[in-house]
This record gives C-alpha cells, sequence and structure tokens, in this order.
C-alpha cells in the first residue's frame, strides 16, 4: 500500500489505520521524504509504502488426548483440520492414512517411508511440508522506443505460494494431500525503477504517477514512465490548384452499351489573366526531445520546384496565365511544371496531302489518320475518325472515335524515356559506387602520389577493364536513350549526366578526374533515380473504340470500350480495361487487367499479363489462353468463366 501524507509520520499513521494494524506488524518502506521547497515552492509530500509482514507457519505436532469431540461416530476414523491430524482408536479396526506427494509424516519421531500407514491414539504425529512456501520473484524490464519518445515499463507481479495439508473430514483410511492458496507479491521498489532509469539515462518527462502505478498493480501490465516530445513535423511546398485541369476521360458509353460520340470530351480552358494556383511554401517544423534529454531533427521540408512553361507566370506566390488556353499542371515529388497549352484544330485527314503534324499542345484531327503517317503533341490528341498504319505519339492522352489498325500508339511519351533512363541509372549509379569505394582503398596505398598527377583515370580505365565490364554499354545505352528522348524530358540534369558519362568515361578526354567529381555524379544519379520512381500526375490515358494488329503504349490508363482487340499489343502503365473481347496478342496492365472475352475458338495465342500483386479479371476465357501474374504462368485447359486470378500467400496462382 503506498501512502501520502504532509511528514513521513502521517503517511505512516494513515496507512495502520487503513491496514486496522499495529505497527509492528508491517513493513515500512520510504519512497520519498517531505520537503518544505523554497518560500512554499516545490514543496513535495511524503510517499511510503507498507506492506504486512508474512505470518510463520509451525510444524504440526498432533497433542494425545486433546482431541475435543466424544462422539461415538469417530471411533476407528482420523482426519484432518488445521494441518493436524487427529485419530479415534476402535476395538475393531485402525485408521490408515495414505501420504501424498510434497508431504513428510513423522510417525513416534520416525519418518514414513511407506506411502500409506496404520495409525493410532498412541502414536506421536507430526506433519511437515517438503517446501512450505514458494516465492515467485516480479519479472520487469524498462525499454526505450526507437526514437527514445517513450520510456515503457513492462511489469508481470510475482506471487507467494502457500501449501497447507487439505482438511479432511473423518473416515476410515485419509489421504494427506496439499492445498496451494497463491497470493499477487509485488516486490518491484520505487528505488530499482528509478536506478534503471538512471542507467539508460532517462532524465526528460518521467511521470511518476505510473510509476507508482506499476509498483501497485497485481496484473501484467505496460506503463509508460517517460514521456519525450514528438517532432511536430512540416509539410514540404505544396501548390494549390484553383482551376480545372483534368481533361474528361474521352469517349464513355451509355447504359445500353453505346458510345455517345456528341458528348466525348470536356477540355478545360483559361482565360488570360485567370489565376491558375497559388504557391504554398513550406511549413516550419519544430524538434522533439527524447527521454534522455537528447534534441529530436525533424525531416528536412522542400519547397516546390517551379518549371514555368508557355503562358503562365508566377506574381506574388500565385501562378497567373498570360495567355487563354488549356492549363496543365504535372507534378512529379516536389516537381511541378505549369504551363499553358495551346491548340491546333486539324480539319480533313492527315495524310501525304496535309504533311506530318507536330505540335506542342493539344492536336485535334476532324478526319483519320491514314497509312504511313506521324502525329505529335505535347498535349492531348483527338482523333475524330480512324487510325490506320500511322504514328501517334503525346505526352499526354490520346482519343480515337475510330478503329485503330496497323498503328503504333503511345501516350505519357515522356514517362515512357524516363521510366527506361531511370532504370539504366538504378544499375549505373550502383556500378559507380561500388567502382567509387574501390577508388578510395587504392587511393589509401602506394598509388596516392600517381593518383595526385595522373587523377583518376588509369585506375577507372583499369577497373572497367576488370571489374565493370557492363558499365560502358549502360552508359552508352543511356546516351542514346536521352537523345531520342531529350525533347520529352523537360529536366536539365538528364542531359548533364550524358555529357559526364560521355567526358569521364566514354572519350578520350584529357581533363583530370577527382574524387569530388565522381561522388558529385554519383549523387545526382541517386536524385534522378529517386525522381524516376515517383508517380506522375495526372496520369496519361488512351481511350478507343476497336484495335487490331498495332501496338499501343501508355503510362497510365488504357480503355477499349467497343469490339476489343486483335493481334495487338497493348501495354498500360495503370489499368487495362477492355469491354469487348481480346483475341490473339499481349496485354499487360500494371494495375490489372479486367477483360469481358479472351482468346477465341480457333486456338490464337492470347497472354495476359499483370505484376505479382495484382489481379486478372476475365468474364469468359477459351481454352489456351495464358494468364501470367508476376513470374507465375498458368495456360487454361479448357473454356472457363468469371475468372479472379491472383497469386496467394504461397505464390500459386488462384483462378477463383
Amino acid at each position: 500500500m503506498f501512502l501520502k501524507g504532509k511528514i513521513r509520520d502521517e503517511a505512516i499513521h494513515l496507512g495502520l489505520k487503513s491496514l486496522q494494524v499495529p505497527r509492528s506488524e508491517v513493513k515500512i518502506e520510504v519512497l520519498q521524504e517531505e520537503s518544505n521547497g523554497f518560500v512554499g515552492l516545490g514543496r513535495r509530500q511524503a510517499v511510503v509504502k507498507l506492506k504486512r509482514k508474512p505470518t510463520k507457519s509451525n510444524s504440526t505436532i498432533l497433542p494425545l488426548g486433546q482431541q475435543d469431540s466424544t462422539d461415538p461416530n469417530l471411533n476407528g476414523k482420523a482426519w484432518v483440520k488445521n494441518n493436524q491430524i487427529f485419530v479415534r482408536d476402535s476395538n475393531s479396526h485402525y485408521s490408515t492414512v495414505s501420504i501424498g506427494t510434497g508431504i513428510q509424516l513423522m510417525k513416534n519421531q520416525q519418518v514414513v517411508k511407506d506411502n500409506s500407514t496404520i495409525i493410532s491414539e498412541k502414536d506421536q504425529l507430526q506433519v511437515k511440508i517438503e517446501e512450505n512456501s514458494l516465492e515467485q520473484e516480479t519479472n520487469w524490464k524498462i525499454t526505450l522506443d526507437q526514437d527514445k519518445v517513450e520510456a515503457v515499463l513492462e511489469v508481470e507481479p510475482g506471487y507467494l505460494m502457500k501449501r497447507k495439508v487439505k482438511d479432511v473430514e473423518p473416515a476410515e483410511h485419509i489421504s494427506l494431500t496439499l492445498e496451494e492458496t497463491q497470493e499477487v507479491h509485488n516486490t518491484l521498489t520505487y528505488e530499482q525503477v528509478v536506478g534503471k532509469l538512471k542507467d539508460l539515462h532517462v532524465t526528460y518527462g518521467i511521470v511518476h504517477g505510473e510509476i507508482i502505478n506499476a509498483l501497485q498493480t497485481t496484473t501484467k501490465g505496460k506503463y509508460v514512465i517517460a514521456k519525450g516530445k514528438q517532432v511536430e513535423q512540416g509539410n514540404h511546398g505544396w501548390l494549390e490548384i484553383k482551376v480545372d485541369i483534368d481533361t474528361r476521360n474521352g469517349l464513355v458509353e451509355d447504359e445500353s452499351g453505346r458510345v455517345d460520340f456528341r458528348e466525348t470530351t470536356f477540355i478545360p480552358t483559361v482565360e488570360k489573366g485567370r489565376i491558375i494556383a497559388h504557391v504554398h511554401p513550406p511549413t516550419t517544423e519544430k524538434p522533439g526531445i527524447t527521454v534522455t534529454n537528447e534534441p529530436i531533427a525533424p525531416k528536412r521540408t522542400f519547397p516546390i520546384q517551379l518549371l514555368l512553361g508557355r503562358g503562365v507566370v508566377e506574381v506574388d506566390g500565385k501562378l497567373v496565365a498570360t495567355e487563354s488556353g488549356r492549363p496543365s499542371i504535372e507534378q512529379r515529388g516536389q516537381r511541378i511544371k505549369a504551363e499553358i497549352i495551346p491548340k491546333i484544330i486539324h480539319h480533313g485527314n492527315v495524310d501525304l496531302t496535309s504533311g506530318n503534324i507536330r505540335f506542342n499542345g493539344d492536336v485535334e484531327i476532324v478526319g483519320a489518320v491514314n497509312d504511313h503517317m506521324y502525329v505529335e503533341a505535347g498535349g492531348d490528341i483527338y482523333v475524330h475518325k480512324s487510325i490506320k498504319q500511322a504514328t501517334v505519339n503525346t505526352s499526354h492522352s490520346i482519343v480515337a472515335r475510330g478503329n485503330v489498325v496497323g498503328a503504333k500508339l503511345a501516350a505519357g511519351k515522356n514517362n515512357i524515356f524516363i521510366a527506361e533512363l531511370g532504370h539504366l541509372l538504378g544499375i549505373l549509379q550502383e556500378q559507380l559506387e561500388k567502382m567509387v569505394n574501390m577508388i578510395k582503398q587504392i587511393n589509401e596505398g602506394s598509388y596516392t602520389q600517381d593518383l595526385s598527377i595522373y587523377g583518376l583515370q588509369p585506375i577507372i580505365s583499369l577497373l572497367l577493364e576488370k571489374k565493370f565490364k557492363s558499365f560502358l554499354p549502360l552508359a552508352r545505352k543511356y546516351q542514346a536513350v536521352v537523345a531520342k528522348g531529350e525533347k520529352y524530358l523537360g529536366h536539365e540534369n538528364w542531359s548533364f549526366i550524358s555529357v559526364s558519362l560521355n567526358q569521364i568515361f566514354l572519350s578520350l578526354s584529357n581533363q583530370v578526374v577527382t574524387m569530388e567529381k565522381l561522388t558529385a555524379l554519383a549523387d545526382k544519379m541517386n536524385q534522378l533515380h529517386q525522381l524516376s520512381q515517383l508517380p506522375m500526375e495526372p496520369h496519361s490515358y488512351i481511350t478507343i473504340s476497336d484495335v487490331s494488329n498495332s501496338v499501343l503504349y501508355c503510362s497510365g490508363d488504357i480503355h477499349i470500350i467497343g469490339h476489343g482487340s486483335v493481334q495487338t499489343k497493348i501495354h498500360a502503365g495503370g489499368e487495362l480495361k477492355v469491354a469487348g473481347m481480346v483475341r490473339g496478342g499481349e496485354v499487360y496492365g500494371r494495375l490489372g487487367v479486367n477483360v469481358n472475352e479472351v482468346g477465341s475458338e480457333s486456338g490464337a495465342k492470347t497472354v495476359i499479363s499483370v505484376p505479382h500483386d495484382q489481379k486478372i479479371i476475365i468474364g469468359e476465357a477459351w481454352e489456351g489462353t495464358v494468364l501470367k501474374i508476376g513470374n507465375v504462368q498458368h495456360t487454361l485447359k479448357s473454356n472457363q468463366f468469371q475468372i479472379k486470378a491472383h497469386l496467394n500467400e504461397n505464390d500459386r496462382l488462384v483462378l477463383h
């Protein structure tokens, strides 16, 4: 029991009064002495702990002739009461007793070695218990969380196990057995807890009330006995968009499954002078404090990196349109590109008469795109009629009302290049890090003087030849991809890395290469690699009616809402959804595939693929359809309906 009082004697008096026992029967432990403080400030009460002293149990000796009962029904019987054996003799027979585990019976000062014996009033009997009591210590520990913001005391109170001989009713034969009672015995002390906190250097935010609760508990539990101060994390800078920037996904089916070509696309526009967005700076973060009184540094916050394109300026933290058109805001992490997208409308077909169309904005083609023609746009492409034997590329989205036959369509072209360059950079950066570490080891040896004169070029050449044979081919491939997609990338560091790779590794330059240059190049590689892993917002999409013998690529969703796809290769960086059928070809959806019908009666090979953590949903699948989820492939042996294919926890393909 824990008591508080203005002075120690007052706390003790309150405890004795509550327990209703004399002072001689309790153990008193002073946890905290009283303190008057300074002019009344910082005054502390006395805290004491009172605990009853355990009572001593004595071995039991039967006092002969002391049985208090003269009931004739007890003749020839024995019984046990309060750890004593009582016996009443009979002229016809003797009483017997069996001795249980943990009990020793002394008969006439001799230990009874048998499991049972005959007893009488003349015997001097003494019962001894091998272990009168058994005490289990209290288990406890104090742990700090990973950030050292909390100290947690875990307590599992011990117990005191007391044993006595079980009372037995009068009988001709009795058995001596033990009866156990368990009493919770929390032996944890205030000094132990405070001492452990001192060992752990815990000085900040100690919660004394929770320590007292832990000392008083009779059940297993956890107590937060010290609390630090959590970091108040700030926020990165962000852009609050004030206008509609989303082009509504083109062709849409009505309730009957028909496409209403009169309601196809909503294109948002703004007028000159309109505020497009507000730029918000990062908010200030506040450091925290650990329970060991150490500061916790918050994560660094960053402002947004604005890349203002055509038709947009920043005025007092606001993005303002300087010309009319469709607002476009693309975000990848903290990097944001904002511009006003112009639009051209081409009346008629794209053919030899009109020539190819290349425009850094939105393109609307009222006619068709004919054989061997090329359409490239920096914005959205909308084609009213068919696309046949042609190539259509855009950084944004493609919508086609007519059939797509023998064509190549790519939406999110910039993401195609960024994904490929990011993959190459990941490999190059890893190899360059290893190369730098090897050079550092060599630099510590006997080559230091040579390296200071000739630079790192000789050792780099040796490492490329012996250890990193794939580095140069990867660097050349990186250069080729940058050259091909430079106008789509929009970030000068892609080209900077290409130039650096050429100067350091690919050319016969006389420029001295230093460790600082290699480290800086590795850092830029890592930054761009991380950037390439971030999703682009908003996503590109392709929406068409029908497609055959073509190639479709989109960094976002692909929706085919008409009859479907025939012998076409499709790659969707988002979801692939086909309202009709897929006959032949290979299709892939990074965020899943949902198809109404797959395969054909003629057995044209059709492959449906998704990553290991995605699903394939099919209404009807013909025999021979190949389902591929991650690295697991399955070929259907018969026609099946309502398939929901995925991998289970054992990486086995499940169809339902």
